[in-house]
């Protein structure tokens, strides 16, 4: 279990310190893309498409990886060779097939302008394809270091690209215009999805060793019994990935012509600033899931560890609510100014989130026993329930309605895996303690908004604050400074 503990730690801390590098990105580009031009709201759009085909071209075959590879009378090797050249097959297909019909493609989804967005990113997203069963079987090899290497080498390469050639080159070409006749500051978005495509490229080098597995080749019976393990997995992930990303690849079209664009470019913007919590909660998962794993040794432990479990993630994801609430005004300037206007979205968003995490913590039910179809289904009620919001309303409300659809659409998926999975296989969550933590949030947040004629640092003080008798209420209840290291040290 110690073994487990590092393994995940290191997968933890390389995804959620890689995440929030990347995610320093933002400010430059909404200080370099302003929201009026619309080239923001291009890039929110590209990236939904991309993550929605990355889990179209892997089909399950990730998990996939790990079920059978463990499986007795199954080599692994053959299994991962399998594997790869089947998602790889797909990927290069799929590329060659966009890069064919460019465009149409490009005319349908509104680049008919730009095909070399779509051309870049065909190609990028089959690169990712292939490189998650690459990552995945340095997982299955136990090789931490290497996965977490490559991961954050990925990340800084980006990071250094964009400041090149966002920052650097610009002064370079205004000095000297003829040395760098390629740049043009008014295709900083083609710039984007280039250095995306280079680093995604460059990434695949490293994992030269790993590729020598191709030589097991396919084994037709095996693929035959992946495949039908998979493809529950797929819609699975199909419709959490739609819970995700519809509302952007959808807004446009509900929102016809330049103004629809400019508006997901807000949208797209303003949500950033609630990606902290998606990355804090991340951190909480890393944190809690090598306790659940290890507590199965003990007869009944697993039910209580899942009901603790979900307490604790409410109190964490609440508490990150409230400090991202209360400090918005400071938070704002991760993004340009013109792009303000949207955060209002920005609470909405993040208690959508913290559905998306209940619903996560109530997903072990038919996890633990091999029923995902159940996931599908309540997954695709959820983004039944996400689309109808956004068809109905964005065309009158916008991106307020985007942000609602997510709301409504996780809320939906939280209620029917919390009730289902009652009858399936009850835990005894502690219910009126998690209640408490909302009230009292709840009510924190509601005095907090009163505060918003105030100056603002006077603000800033009295919403400190408040988020110390949130942080007070927990120690009292549920966090004891007796319990954590070090500190007990000065607590009688």
């Amino acid at each position: 279990m110690a073994s487990l503990a590092k393994d995940t730690a290191i997968y933890g801390l390389s995804s959620i310190i890689g995440r929030f590098l990347n995610y320093m990105l933002v400010p430059l580009y909404t200080a370099k893309i302003k929201a009026e031009t619309g080239g923001y709201g291009e890039v929110t759009e590209i990236y939904a498409w991309t993550a929605l085909f990355l889990v179209l071209l892997t089909f399950g075959m990730e998990t996939t990886l790990f079920r059978f590879a463990n499986k007795e009378r199954v080599d692994t090797e053959k299994a991962f060779s399998t594997s790869l050249i089947s998602v790889g097959t797909v990927s290069a297909i799929f590329a060659l097939l966009c890069w064919i019909f460019i465009k149409p493609i490009s005319s349908g989804l509104g680049y008919q302008d730009h095909p070399e967005y779509i051309k870049m990113m065909s190609l990028v997203v089959a690169f990712d394809a292939f490189q998650a069963i690459l990552f995945s079987y340095l997982r299955l090899k136990k090789k931490a270091i290497k996965f977490a290497t490559l991961k954050l080498l990925f990340i800084v390469v980006n990071i250094s690209l964009n400041l090149f050639v966002f920052l650097v080159v610009p002064k370079i070409y205004h000095l000297f215009p003829t040395l760098l006749g390629w740049f043009n500051s008014g295709e900083l978005v083609r710039y984007i999805f280039t250095i995306n495509l280079i680093c995604t490229t460059l990434l695949t080098l490293g994992f030269i060793p790993e590729l020598k597995g191709i030589e097991s080749g396919v084994d037709p019976a095996l693929l035959k019994r992946m495949l039908k393990y998979s493809w529950p997995l797929l819609l699975l992930g199909l419709t959490g990935i739609l819970n995700q990303v519809a509302d952007k690849i959808c807004f446009k079209h509900l929102i016809p012509g330049p103004k629809g664009v400019y508006l997901l470019g807000v949208y797209g913007g303003a949500i950033k600033v609630a990606m902290i919590m998606t990355m804090l909660t991340q951190a909480f998962r890393y944190a809690y899931e090598p306790i659940v794993f290890s507590d199965k040794r003990e007869s009944g432990g697993d039910k209580k560890m899942y009901a603790d479990a979900m307490k604790y993630f409410v109190i964490f994801a609440l508490l990150a609510f409230l400090t991202v609430v209360f400090y918005i005004d400071v938070l704002r300037f991760i993004i340009d100014k013109s792009y303000w206007d949207g955060l209002a979205v920005v609470p909405i968003v993040m208690i959508a989130e913290i559905f998306m995490g209940v619903y996560f913590n109530l997903s072990f039910w038919y996890k633990l026993s091999d029923e995902t179809w159940w996931g599908a289904i309540i997954s695709g009620i959820g983004c039944i329930v996400l689309f109808a919001v956004n068809i109905l309303f964005v065309p009158k409300y916008g991106y307020m309605a985007s942000a609602w659809g997510g709301f409504a659409g996780y809320g939906v998926c939280m209620i029917l895996s919390y009730f289902i999975g009652q009858k399936k296989s009850p835990v005894d969550y502690p219910l009126g303690k998690i209640g408490k933590y909302i009230l009292l949030a709840a009510a924190l947040w509601g005095v907090s908004e009163l505060l918003n004629p105030l100056n603002f640092w006077l603000k800033i003080v009295l919403r400190t604050l408040l988020l110390g008798i949130n942080i007070i209420y927990i120690i009292k209840n549920d966090l004891s400074l007796k319990n954590i290291p070090y500190i007990n040290r000065f607590v009688k």
